[in-house]
């Protein structure tokens, strides 16, 4: 690759890191919207007892169920777990190191954008 080449794909690389940031921005936005919707839905819903019924809207129908969202599985959660059955903390921190220190580990090499503060 030439170095005009190189620059060129400097120039894209920091045009598609922008467009990324604000798609990200308005995706979050749209997120928080849902979000506020749903809970609305679901109040009125639960309110006038029709959280049993189908809405039905132009390409199928939207309706109220329950779903459970489970806690990440975290060393310390794991760590916790082990205490309660195995009353050996020498133990307990045996697996722990273990598990830790044999995880599969990637590596890549990647490209990360700086920005200077505006207080320079």
């Amino acid at each position: 690759m030439d170095k005009e080449k190189f620059i060129d794909n400097v120039k894209k690389w920091v045009i598609i890191d922008t467009q990324i940031k604000h798609i990200n921005e308005k995706l979050k936005t749209l997120r928080d919207e849902k979000s506020n919707a749903t809970s609305n839905i679901n109040n009125y819903m639960t309110n006038n007892t029709i959280n049993d019924k189908r809405i039905e809207i132009s390409d199928g129908y939207l309706k109220c169920y329950e779903k459970n969202d489970y806690s990440p599985l975290t060393f310390s959660y794991i760590e916790e777990c082990l205490k309660k059955i195995i009353h050996n903390e020498e133990q307990v921190e045996y697996i722990i190191k273990y598990l830790k220190d044999n995880r599969e580990v990637k590596s890549s090499i990647d490209i990360r954008r700086n920005v200077y503060s505006k207080n320079k």
